[in-house]
């Protein structure tokens, strides 16, 4: 059973490779409670199924960045993109993509939080495991307000102009 609008986002870890040491958080991969991240913010999150592929490089995650700044002046403290693979290469990721801090490329690498959401995607078929559906959400204080998951593998309700158009 998927999560929906009006539930309280579950417990979960995300990691994120921080690039700049900082007071609390070390260069490299940093282990964060969802719990503690969400409270008291409004987050704009958008999930793929996987770092460097095509329709997540070259659409999704490009349309996100593009409206960063819209994003922020309707209110959202943070967009965080989450797929499952590891910090490294979600690091890699949005290093590659020029992310700037923009958007959090949150890692939920063994699919826990993804499995917990009910919102994860099958692909042992195609030798690439199991990993997340592709969606998006607005979450205030870690509830859900909005949530648009794809029901193909195309981009066509979690993009981020749907989203900003929903705040």
């Amino acid at each position: 059973m998927s999560i929906k609008v009006g539930d309280k986002v579950p417990e979960g870890t995300l990691a994120e490779y921080i690039e700049v040491e900082t007071e609390g958080c070390t260069l490299g991969p940093n282990s964060f409670q969802v719990s503690d991240l969400v409270k008291g913010k409004t987050i704009a999150l958008f999930a793929v199924p996987g770092a460097f592929t095509p329709t997540c490089s070259e659409k999704h995650l490009p349309g996100f960045l593009e409206l960063a700044d819209k994003f922020k002046a309707k209110g959202v403290d943070e967009i965080w993109c989450v797929a499952v693979n590891d910090p490294f290469v979600m690091g890699a990721w949005g290093r590659d993509r020029k992310v700037d801090g923009r958007v959090r490329m949150m890692a939920d690498g063994s699919a826990q939080w993804t499995k917990a959401l009910g919102l994860e995607l099958d692909l042992n078929a195609r030798g690439l495991g199991i990993r997340s559906r592709r969606y998006s959400a607005l979450i205030k204080d870690g509830v859900v307000r909005q949530l648009n998951a794809e029901k193909d593998a195309g981009l066509v309700v979690s993009d981020a102009g749907t989203l900003l158009g929903q705040l």
